[in-house]
């Protein structure tokens, strides 16, 4: 499968020309970062920003690639343009807790979870997320409460119900 993927994005990088649209800079961006090419996905992204400084989902996909890249504070300052851009964006408020996760930055992931489910309140992957953040803080009341909600909404949240809610 990758090798047909691979296939794919060297017959369409022949076919980019002046005229390629931001879209087509992103669905690029994604073949690359599908095949683990965090650098050439992020060229494709800044490409897709030039052409449309507004393209949310070009400042989030970028900064999945610049966390891939462990790039983590690179990839904060993409998902806040996104936000600033759009503030209703729940997703970046999620891929931004993620990175403050794994920065150990637990209370400002908990703040950007806690955004994304002001603007999605079935948000299951928010819920579970803030709830391991709350446990890494000691909260087992508030872990176990967020992944109880995250088991409710479909999220399997079982581990962390076992390790918090006993």
């Amino acid at each position: 499968m990758k090798n047909i993927l691979y296939l794919f994005l060297v017959l369409t990088s022949f076919e980019i020309s002046a005229q390629t649209t931001a879209e087509e800079y992103i669905s690029s961006g994604a073949s690359k970062f599908y095949l683990g090419d965090m650098k050439g996905a992020t060229v494709d992204y800044t490409k897709a920003i030039k052409i449309d400084s507004n393209f949310v989902e070009a400042y989030r996909k970028r900064g999945l690639a610049k966390e891939g890249l462990k790039d983590f504070s690179g990839a904060i300052v993409d998902y806040t343009k996104a936000i600033e851009i759009d503030s209703n964006y729940a997703p970046a408020y999620r891929d931004r807790g993620i990175t403050k996760g794994k920065l150990k930055d637990f209370s400002g992931s908990i703040s950007d979870y806690t955004k994304a489910i002001e603007i999605d309140p079935n948000y299951a992957t928010a819920y579970f997320n803030r709830g391991v953040c709350k446990f890494y803080l000691g909260d087992m009341i508030g872990a176990c409460n967020d992944a109880s909600k995250a088991q409710e909404l479909g999220d399997d949240a079982s581990i962390l119900i076992k390790k918090a809610c006993n």
